[in-house]
């Protein structure tokens, strides 16, 4: 017989398929208790239009299943009457009421109530979806306006022209609320805090980063130089070097970054991996500024600011509307 830790493979193996049918069994189960939810809504909706339900009756309903069904969660008069409302925002749209299925009631509720257009709405599902958000995660993605800045993000970068499409998986801007450091910080106090925060970190940067590094050492010589933060991107396969400055962007800071991707790709990166990526994360920057720097240079880069405050929703959808001003305005000429 076989001592126990030369099994553990065999135990890994097994693990893996009681874990992938759990997860079966449980998007089954959801699926079919948001269809009730739609179902119970489709009703409700046709009661209240045709003037056979009221608030009352509601109430009167959410009793009747609380003592009918002792115990039974998810039926309080207010949660029956966002069935209502789920039925009603996605009744007409059938790609997002398709994708309602594959989230939790508390991802659908946060963003019935939060995303006020289908783009957006859209946008976080598939978001919530890919990335197997919690309700916590996600909301921390809807109140800090991930949509907006991400389209903002995307309308920049096509303005800039960007030459590396890798690229797009970043934003030009990124809220760090998380930190909790002051508005007067070192470039260490921020680095330190990144590293104290990680998942939160990850999380505004997107799932798919591994972090490999604070302060990661290259030897190029008989000199060796750091990179503020090495991180590694599963979906891309690329090392990503993020440098942190807590002054307004220089045109110098794009050779530094630079030079540590040429090291990282000459004595880092594997054979399999593609070339590496690099973002400079610094406290404010001139678009102008960053656009010439940025048009003659070959690297994977991009520059980036960050803010230590949740964005204010009515200056992001005005710089928005500004952006896509910008890119309607040549077509017209």
């Amino acid at each position: 017989m076989q001592p126990i830790s030369s099994t553990n493979n065999e135990f890994d193996e097994i693990i893996t398929i009681i874990e992938q049918a759990r997860q079966r069994a449980f998007r089954a189960v959801n699926r079919e208790l948001i269809e009730m939810y739609w179902q119970i809504g489709q009703y409700i909706s046709e009661k209240v239009k045709s003037n056979a339900w009221g608030k009352s009756v509601v109430l009167e309903f959410a009793k009747f299943v609380q003592s009918k069904y002792v115990g039974i969660k998810g039926f309080s008069a207010q949660n029956i009457w966002r069935m209502k409302q789920f039925y009603e925002t996605y009744a007409g749209n059938e790609k997002l009421s398709t994708l309602s299925r594959e989230l939790t009631w508390s991802n659908n509720v946060l963003i019935m109530v939060s995303a006020k257009t289908a783009e957006a709405q859209e946008f976080y599902m598939n978001l919530a979806i890919k990335n197997n958000y919690s309700a916590r995660e996600l909301e921390r993605q809807l109140d800090s306006m991930l949509f907006e800045r991400t389209m903002i993000s995307n309308k920049v970068n096509q303005l800039q022209l960007t030459k590396h499409t890798e690229l797009t998986s970043l934003r030009d801007s990124y809220v760090l609320e998380f930190l909790n450091i002051p508005d007067s910080h070192s470039e260490l106090d921020l680095q330190h805090a990144i590293a104290a925060n990680l998942k939160d970190f990850i999380l505004e940067f997107g799932k798919d980063l591994t972090f490999m590094g604070q302060e990661y050492r290259l030897q190029v010589g008989n000199t060796d130089f750091f990179v503020d933060l090495l991180f590694y991107n599963r979906e891309l396969q690329c090392l990503v070097a993020i440098e942190l400055k807590t002054e307004k962007f220089k045109p110098e800071h794009l050779g530094q970054l630079e030079f540590y991707l040429e090291a990282l790709d000459r004595d880092v990166r594997k054979p399999n991996e593609n070339p590496s990526i690099g973002l400079i994360l610094c406290a404010a920057k001139d678009e102008t500024v960053v656009e010439y720097a940025l048009s003659r240079s070959m690297s994977p880069a991009l520059v980036a600011e960050y803010k230590l405050h949740l964005p204010d929703k009515a200056i992001l959808e005005h710089k928005l509307r500004e952006i896509q001003e910008l890119l309607i305005e040549p077509s017209k000429s």
